[in-house]
């Protein structure tokens, strides 16, 4: 018995697939498998669901949608099959899948014994002895699809908060301007998903450019979300800064995560860095990004997410197989020259997720 509990106790602490308290989504499936899906558990009863707005952050997230990512083509249609009932959520667990019906995993069957550069397939093959090449198996970004809709319904719970997340950067080329002199409603105006028109067209160029050389380039997402309440998050170890470093540093080929004035805040001196009350309690400034303590204090959250280059790469490059020999590699399959334009919609999806998660923990504080 206690060597039953024991191997229960590892494959819990070593799951990894669920995310959230409260409000809790567990997702499944694999990149080339039949489906990908998952269970959002702790929703309340009697919210209406717009189903129509699940399937517009489905479309902003899915493959094949603009010239500049990869060209596979992918409905994404979500069938849920559980929760909902007449419209409305019931407060039991919501059970949804996606299915899969543009695979080719052919594409993969070079990488059958072999370990592509900065993937996960060297790391997956030793921890677990068994992996599923196919495009990564598990450790595809498809699996991100199934957290979009997870943040879709989590949008619908806090209807009154407003998540919008754009591109700010690919590459070298950074907007150079505060969010506040941004009008938002053109983010969906361009493939790169950048409010700026001038910079947009800059950022697109360059990852044209960047996928005739048959290689990838990184960039960075802003995340601003207002209309926060005062009082979300924990004030130790679940601050709410730490559960949305947390979920963007969950999602693929994330590599940094900075909130408020981030790393340029080690350069200032404190009286410049603190934000001044006004009679209302709002800020004069908002150098904390909205939240202080770990605690919202009703500013505007902001913060901003690098994304490294995409792995796979167009280009031969050395590499080794199972076996420890130095082979040679060229990058196959339907991939992004670019990831940062189709993972807008994602980490909106997980900042909403932190935001319903902390929202549900926040109505058990005070009777």
């Amino acid at each position: 018995m206690r060597i039953i509990l024991v191997h229960l106790f590892k494959k819990i602490l070593m799951s990894g697939n669920t995310f959230g308290k409260l409000f809790k989504l567990t997702t499944f499936g694999e990149s080339h498998g039949k489906a990908l899906g998952g269970i959002i558990d702790g929703c309340p009863a009697g919210i209406t669901i717009d189903f129509d707005a699940v399937e517009n952050e489905m479309n902003r997230r899915r493959p094949g949608q603009s010239a500049i990512v990869t060209q596979r083509k992918e409905p994404d249609s979500v069938v849920f099959y559980s929760g909902i009932f007449e419209g409305k959520t019931t407060g039991v667990p919501i059970g949804f899948a996606i299915h899969n019906t543009n695979q080719k995993s052919h594409d993969y069957s070079h990488i059958k014994d072999s370990y592509r550069p900065s993937h996960a397939d060297y790391v997956f093959d030793k921890k677990y002895g068994h992996r599923d090449y196919r495009g990564g198996g598990r450790t595809s970004a498809r699996e991100t699809a199934s957290r979009v809709v997870g943040g879709a319904i989590a949008k619908q719970l806090l209807s009154d908060i407003k998540i919008n997340a754009f591109v700010s950067s690919v590459g070298d080329i950074f907007i150079d301007k505060p969010y506040q002199d941004l009008d938002f409603s053109k983010i969906e105006s361009n493939p790169v998903r950048c409010p700026d028109p001038v910079f947009a067209e800059k950022m697109e160029a360059r990852i044209k450019q960047i996928r005739k050389e048959g290689d990838t380039i990184g960039g960075t997402i802003t995340c601003v979300i207002q209309n926060v309440p005062v009082g979300l998050g924990e004030p130790v170890f679940d601050k709410l800064h730490a559960d949305l470093g947390k979920a963007m540093l969950s999602i693929n080929a994330v590599k940094g995560f900075e909130i408020g004035s981030g790393f340029c805040g080690s350069k200032m001196k404190g009286s410049a860095h603190n934000d001044l009350f006004n009679t209302d309690g709002t800020t004069k400034t908002n150098l904390s990004g909205g939240i202080q303590g770990g605690v919202s204090n009703g500013m505007d959250i902001y913060f901003r997410v690098a994304f490294k280059p995409v792995a796979t790469i167009m280009q031969k490059q050395e590499t080794i197989d199972k076996h420890g020999n130095i082979v040679e590699m060229i990058g196959k399959g339907r991939h992004d020259p670019c990831v940062v334009p189709r993972a807008v919609p994602i980490v909106e999806a997980m900042a909403a997720l932190v935001l319903a998660d902390n929202y549900l923990i926040k109505r058990t504080n005070r009777i």
